[in-house]
């Protein structure tokens, strides 16, 4: 029985399914029942699992047991999984006969809520899987961005971050779930707004396998960065020749903002740009910077 509980699971419920929110109560009755009176909710939102993280996982239950226990409701008779079908599987290939469980009921709604937050946070999602995910919750939940980032314990402007990705074209979601691309080549490529400019970087990122930075640049000329006719005129040899560190923090700003931004001046004065894509974006920007309105 100590085995199929494992250690010190009672410390590890709270939080441990949701991060910001504990699905099981601290006190709350864990019991053990045959793995056999438990089946998997046919509605869950995640239908394939990693066999490799699976075999991994269950070797661990060999070693420790199932420590944290199983969400579940009575179903015709038997229990019905709302959080830890993985962990239900694991358990089937370790060779377990019983399971920890922790029995209540739950409005549809809020059964749907939960698989889709435990997804979210137990699995090794890809970037896209995690916008698509954000999506799906809000979408089937009523929830705001705000709602998603409290729930699933991230800042609202990784939330934000992660939707973004969903504007892309099929062809660039596709090419960023088989690797092609990284989330940065993206933000380069979310920055461009004209479709033919946003294709041709698209097929240059691709094909020459540009750098997150250079993908920057490109976009930053894309966009008509520096374009502004009282200073065409009159280039500012300080300004071409960018100080290595002002390079890197350009960078750095880029890649925490999610934004376009140039820096442009010399070593005395100079001034930042930030680009925003529309106001949700902005809101987006302005809370990454601290700032709140005061209305």
């Amino acid at each position: 029985m100590s085995k199929g509980l494992g250690r010190g699971f009672g410390a590890l419920l709270p939080g441990d399914d949701t991060g910001s929110e504990s699905l099981v109560s601290p006190g709350e009755a864990v019991r053990l029942v045959m793995l056999s009176e438990v089946q998997p909710n046919p509605e869950q939102p995640r239908k394939d699992f990693d066999e490799a993280a699976l075999s991994e996982l269950a070797e661990s239950i060999r070693e420790q047991g199932v420590i944290q226990p199983l969400l579940v409701e009575p179903w015709q008779g038997r229990f019905r999984i709302v959080a830890g079908e993985r962990r239900w599987r694991a358990a089937k290939l370790a060779g377990l006969t019983e399971v920890p469980v922790i029995v209540r009921t739950f409005s549809e709604e809020t059964r749907r809520e939960i698989a889709l937050i435990e997804n979210i946070q137990r699995e090794d999602l890809s970037a896209l899987e995690e916008a698509r995910a954000f999506r799906q919750l809000m979408e089937t939940c009523g929830l705001t961005q705000d709602d998603v980032a409290k729930k699933v314990g991230k800042q609202r402007s990784t939330v934000a971050n992660a939707l973004r990705l969903l504007r892309l074209p099929e062809e660039m979601q596709k090419a960023l779930d088989q690797g092609l691309l990284t989330a940065g080549h993206c933000r380069a490529l979310l920055s461009v707004v004209n479709d033919s400019l946003q294709q041709q970087l698209f097929r240059q990122i691709v094909d020459d396998g540009l750098s997150v930075r250079e993908s920057e640049t490109r976009a930053q000329r894309a966009s008509g960065l520096g374009t502004n006719t009282s200073t065409a005129s009159q280039p500012n040899p300080v300004q071409k020749t960018q100080n290595a560190d002002v390079a890197d923090w350009e960078q750095q700003l880029i890649e925490r903002l999610g934004a376009r931004v140039s820096i442009k001046g010399n070593s005395s004065r100079g001034k930042i740009e930030i680009h925003y894509l529309s106001l949700d974006d902005l809101e987006r920007l302005f809370e990454l910077l601290g700032v709140t309105s005061e209305a």
